[in-house]
């Protein structure tokens, strides 16, 4: 039986997190199950079986500085319902440094994927959200939209006030492929480029292996 509340040991790590580095570091380890626990997530659960391939991916823009908090894979296929589902892959991050924003606009949407802009602060950018998940051809999920104050209360709960101060005046990104299904899965070769985990293949940069970690 897991307990409905994070661990002692894990409030004490996430606390002593003091700069975007730490927190990037932290939730790396997470998505890897080195911490049984995050902000703003059920306690005691890693990422869902759905995203276990994408977890060097997700860890690899951590720990570059864009700190990720939701995602999905591309998927259509029957769902357990017996209806017919469908994902664009997507994620959500939060990026606190301008030259590494624009560096991250720029490779999405040169890739032409979908991209949402939100923030919170007076004057701040607030894009649509775009669905990312259907069902039986109905809207079911989607990525971004307006952010208030209290949504960063709920996403990170227990942070140094410093760092929580900078996450939750970050840049909130939401990036999904324009394609449902697995074709959309190009979404990850794209970011693998920018954060150095995949290398570039000029004669074919959508199929190169991302190399193994160590």
């Amino acid at each position: 039986m897991k307990l409905p509340w994070m661990s002692r040991a894990d409030r004490r790590l996430w606390k002593s997190a003091k700069t975007v580095a730490d927190l990037g570091e932290l939730m790396a380890r997470w998505l890897k199950g080195e911490i049984a626990s995050r902000p703003g997530y059920q306690p005691r659960f890693g990422p869902d079986e759905e995203t276990a391939h994408l977890v060097p991916t997700l860890a690899a823009l951590c720990r570059a500085g864009y700190v990720t908090t939701c995602s999905q894979p591309g998927f259509a296929g029957t769902g357990a319902d017996g209806l017919w589902w469908e994902q664009r892959a997507a994620v959500e991050l939060v990026v606190t440094d301008p030259a590494l924003l624009h560096r991250l606009l720029g490779a999405v949407r040169a890739a032409g994927m979908l991209v949402r802009v939100n923030d919170h602060r007076r004057g701040g950018v607030q894009d649509q959200p775009v669905v990312v998940t259907t069902r039986d051809g109905e809207p079911v999920t989607a990525f971004g939209g307006r952010i208030r104050r209290a949504d960063m209360a709920i996403q990170w709960p227990g942070l140094d006030r410093k760092l929580y101060d900078q996450v939750a005046h970050g840049t909130y990104v939401s990036i999904a492929a324009p394609e449902y299904g697995p074709a959309g899965e190009r979404l990850w070769v794209v970011l693998d480029h920018l954060t150095g985990l995949r290398r570039e293949d000029p004669a074919n940069p959508w199929t190169t292996t991302a190399p193994k970690e160590s």
